[in-house]
């Protein structure tokens, strides 16, 4: 059965590479039913590949191989790293692509391994929006404000089986967008504050390929997982952006100095699809005005639903356009030197976000380096030409 159901799920990486690469741009944007319909959350900066190597191969990483950056991907992996400790901090100048030089992304991770069957981690990441100037309503300057973003958490993570662990990861959002500007337009600004948790599993088995060594792997990310969050007592509060994430990956060792990977994630998030409305009555769709738990449920079955030519509403297709995925292939030689690339496709309804992505790593000994490179497709995006830089150690 293995036999079988290896090179099945190495062609089904390929065919995800390939098919919304090859796909006709102008019958995309020609058909019924293309409005933007995005599904929008605050903290967004949540939602950032943090790191240089899964950036590197199109934002994907719930089941690669274990790393010092699985906290943001599926904290279970770190149960299955070969080093008993480590630590990781990453670096990304963001929207570079606008010639802005003062917004980034700072990225902290670490784990400790208990013993064979235990492990628990850490992370920060802040988010640095730079600097806004105010200005009253008779333009007279009202001085400068840093608006600013951060995340802590914590996991803790347990072997099930040889193959099979399971994680827990808590974590705390703080998000100061008004940069402490007091009121505006006669609402008084605060930090947002919400609780999250992720939940994940992840499993890695060795198998044999046409006489290779080879190891497959699965892994699930509910991430995320936390209260509404709100700026002020007279606004109602957004959603944090809670996704799951699920993906596989097939590794061949070619001889013994290099070996390949091939990796795939589906994503989704798990946040109401906005209805369709005329004024204030819903035509298509349900309401998004729920809480936490039951738009979580409902984020699977409420979009409006795709106009088709007779008119009706295909609901299942906008669902399957929500999802987003990510291909990624990875070679190491000797274990210390990688290339890496990857793809990454979002429908032009839910956002229109398609890139290529590339990258090298450096393994010697406790130290790693990382650098990963983002290329837009399609359209101009402040995403474009997008740069991470990861820096690591590890410790036996």
């Amino acid at each position: 059965m293995k036999r079988i159901a290896t090179p099945i799920f190495i062609l089904a990486c390929f065919a995800l590479i390939a098919l919304p690469a090859l796909s006709a741009p102008g019958d995309d944007e020609n058909a019924i039913g293309q409005e933007l319909n995005a599904i929008l959350t605050t903290v967004p900066f949540m939602t950032i590949a943090p790191d240089s190597r899964g950036s590197a191969m199109g934002d994907a990483g719930v089941a690669t191989s274990p790393d010092l950056y699985s906290q943001y991907w599926n904290a279970s992996k770190y149960l299955f790293m070969k080093e008993r400790m480590g630590f990781g901090t990453s670096y990304t100048p963001w929207l570079q692509a606008l010639q802005v030089d003062d917004i980034n992304l700072l990225y902290l991770s670490g784990f400790y391994k208990l013993d064979d069957r235990q492990a628990v981690s850490a992370g920060l990441r802040y988010f640095n929006l730079g600097s806004i100037n105010l200005t009253d309503n008779t333009g007279e300057s009202a001085g400068t404000r840093h608006p600013n973003e951060f995340a802590i958490d914590a996991g803790y993570g347990l072997k099930l089986s040889e193959y099979l662990g399971g994680g827990l990861v808590l974590r705390f959002i703080y998000s100061n967008i008004a940069g402490g500007a007091g009121a505006i337009n006669n609402l008084d600004y605060n930090p947002g504050v919400s609780y999250a948790a992720d939940l994940s599993t992840y499993y890695e088995r060795p198998i044999r390929i046409g006489g290779y060594n080879s190891e497959m792997a699965y892994g699930l990310n509910i991430s995320n997982i936390g209260s509404k969050m709100g700026y002020s007592e007279g606004d109602s509060k957004e959603f944090i952006p809670t996704n799951m994430r699920l993906g596989g990956r097939l590794t061949m060792e070619l001889d013994q100095y290099n070996s390949i990977s091939f990796t795939t994630d589906l994503n989704k998030l798990l946040v109401p699809t906005p209805p369709e409305r005329i004024g204030d009555s819903i035509v298509a769709g349900r309401t998004d005005e729920v809480a936490m738990l039951p738009g979580l449920f409902q984020s699977f079955y409420d979009a409006p639903g795709v106009l088709e030519s007779d008119g009706s509403r295909n609901v299942f297709k906008e669902e399957m356009r929500e999802i987003m995925i990510s291909a990624g292939l990875e070679y190491w030689y000797l274990e210390q030197f990688a290339l890496r690339a990857g793809y990454f496709y979002e429908h032009q309804s839910k956002g229109n976000r398609k890139f290529l992505t590339m990258g090298v790593g450096l393994k010697l000994n406790v130290f790693t380096l990382d650098f990963s490179y983002l290329s837009s497709l399609g359209r101009q995006s402040p995403l474009n030409n997008t740069m991470r830089f990861t820096l690591g150690f590890l410790f036996d």
